[in-house]
C-alpha cells in the first residue's frame, strides 16, 4: 500500500476516466484530485501542494500541451501524459515540454499505476535522505546539485529541473569525463520499471541543454559521442 501522503492530480474531461482512475488510485492509498477543466487544474497545480500529476492531451479551452508548457514555466511537478493519441510525434513533443512519461488510451490500470508507482520512487530517489545532508550536495565547478532540495544552480542560478532530467544530469556529472550510454542513462533515470527508447533520453538532454543555455549561453558541458552516448565534460 502507497502512503495517503502523495496527492495525485489527474486532469481529463472524460468523466468515466476520472472516476474510474480515482477509484482504483484511492484504493491503492493515494490522494486524488480530479479536474475537467485546464484552467481550474493549473491553478491547483501552482498552489497546492501536489505529488504528481496526470495529464489528458486532448482537452476543451487548453489543451494539455499548453498546460503542460504553461506548468514547466513554473514547476518541475512530475507529469505523466495520458492520451488516446498513440502518435510518436505526440509522443515526442510531450517529452520534449517535459513530461516524464507517457501512456496512451486504452490502458491498463496495473500499468498506470506502476507507471506513478515507478515515477515517484524517482522522485524520492532524487531526494534520498539519510546521512549527512553534505553528502547530498554534488559540486562540479559551477554545478551544484542538492539532492534532499531537488535543487540544480549552475553559477549560483537556479536551473528548474524534473525530476527526470535532475536524475540524467546527476548520472552525467557523478563520474566527469565517463561516457554514459543512452541504456546507462535509461536506467539511472527510469530504472527498470518504465520502457522507453532512445530517442525519449536525447529529448530531455536536449530540453536540459536549453535550461542551462538560458542561464548561460555558453553551456556546453554535456557532450554527445554520436553512436555512443552522453558525457559530462572535465574543466
Amino acid at each position: 500500500m502507497t502512503s495517503a501522503k502523495h496527492v495525485i492530480a489527474l486532469v481529463d474531461d472524460d468523466r468515466n476516466i476520472l472516476t474510474s482512475v480515482q477509484m482504483t488510485l484511492e484504493a491503492e492509498g493515494f490522494d486524488v484530485e480530479t479536474f475537467s477543466d485546464s484552467e481550474a487544474a493549473l491553478q491547483r497545480l501552482l498552489s497546492h501542494p501536489i505529488s504528481l500529476a496526470i495529464l489528458d492531451i486532448k482537452m476543451p479551452r487548453m489543451d494539455g500541451m499548453e498546460l503542460l508548457q504553461r506548468l514547466r514555466a513554473r514547476s518541475n511537478l512530475p507529469v505523466i501524459f495520458l492520451s488516446s493519441k498513440d502518435e510518436e510525434l505526440d509522443q515526442l513533443m510531450g517529452l520534449r515540454l517535459g513530461a516524464d512519461d507517457y501512456i496512451t488510451k486504452p490502458f491498463s490500470q496495473r500499468l498506470l499505476l506502476e507507471r506513478i508507482r515507478a515515477l515517484l520512487r524517482r522522485q524520492d530517489a532524487s531526494r534520498a535522505e539519510g546521512g549527512p545532508a553534505a553528502q547530498c550536495v554534488l559540486t562540479r565547478g559551477p554545478l551544484t546539485l542538492d539532492e534532499m532540495r531537488h535543487q540544480c544552480l549552475w553559477n549560483g542560478q537556479d536551473i528548474l529541473l524534473t525530476v527526470t532530467e535532475f536524475l540524467l544530469v546527476k548520472a552525467l556529472a557523478t563520474r566527469p569525463g565517463i561516457v554514459k550510454s543512452r541504456d546507462q542513462l535509461i536506467d539511472a533515470a527510469y530504472g527498470d520499471a518504465v520502457y522507453v527508447d532512445d530517442r525519449t533520453i536525447d529529448s530531455h538532454i536536449k530540453r536540459v541543454r536549453k535550461k542551462f543555455r538560458q542561464v548561460d549561453g555558453e553551456f556546453n558541458q554535456i557532450e554527445t559521442l554520436y553512436g555512443i552516448g552522453y558525457r559530462y565534460k572535465e574543466r
